[in-house]
């Protein structure tokens, strides 16, 4: 499915969430070089600032450019907050490099944010289909082969080490760490700051989602959305 959309020059993305950090003065695993005898102090135990919350990053990885987008959020990790980061990612990005587009591959894990069962997830991806006028295609991995997710071993393995040692004390520190990560394989990422809200609970009825332009092939893991309504 992968090749034969890059084939086409059609955009091919994984996406997924990162587990959540506290922010402030924790402990992050891993040894920075400091000057002798000036070790940065951080606190001894990691009960959540009331403050400075925590930081969620989801991220887009371009797997054809080899370009990743990620968006920290400082809420929940939502249905909507996952459709606003793609989104964010094509008017942002995924135009420019693909401006005759005409359809889109989205693989994903199968729970989550972007799960396979979400109606939200459906739902936002029918505004994204309508608003970009690309066909949607998301392909799901079934539970226990998410490591084959591209975005975990191609994007997220290299995050980590860039903070390692380094307490995320902001969301715009942990942004700016985000944003530096680099390989030698060309690998560049942009990150920004998501300081929206969203709410969570939110049920969606059976008849919105057979209104939505939504075919499913090989069962619940593959589906099409189209931009076009039926009527």
């Amino acid at each position: 499915m992968t090749g034969l959309f890059q084939s086409k020059g059609q955009p091919v993305i994984s996406v997924d969430a990162k587990k959540r950090e506290l922010i402030g003065d924790f402990k992050n695993a891993g040894e920075e070089w400091r000057p002798k005898k000036n070790p940065e102090k951080v606190r001894r135990y990691d009960f959540k600032d009331d403050e400075l919350g925590h930081g969620i990053p989801y991220g887009v990885y371009d797997i054809t450019a080899n370009q990743g987008w990620v968006r920290v959020g400082i809420d929940g990790n939502t249905a909507e907050f996952a459709g606003e980061t793609i989104r964010h990612w094509w008017n942002q990005m995924g135009v420019r490099q693909y401006n005759h587009a005409e359809e889109l591959l989205i693989t994903a894990d199968g729970g989550g944010s972007n799960g396979s069962r979400n109606r939200r997830w459906k739902v936002c991806l029918q505004k994204l289909a309508a608003e970009t006028g690309l066909k949607i295609s998301v392909c799901h991995f079934p539970p226990g082969t998410s490591k084959w997710n591209k975005i975990e071993h191609r994007r997220f393995c290299h995050i980590t080490p860039n903070w390692r040692g380094k307490p995320l004390v902001s969301h715009e520190t942990m942004v700016s760490l985000i944003g530096g990560t680099t390989t030698g394989k060309g690998l560049k990422i942009e990150a920004h700051l998501e300081a929206n809200q969203y709410e969570t609970g939110i049920k969606i009825s059976d008849r919105e989602l057979a209104a939505l332009n939504l075919d499913i092939f090989h069962g619940e893991w593959n589906y099409f959305i189209s931009p076009r309504k039926r009527h």
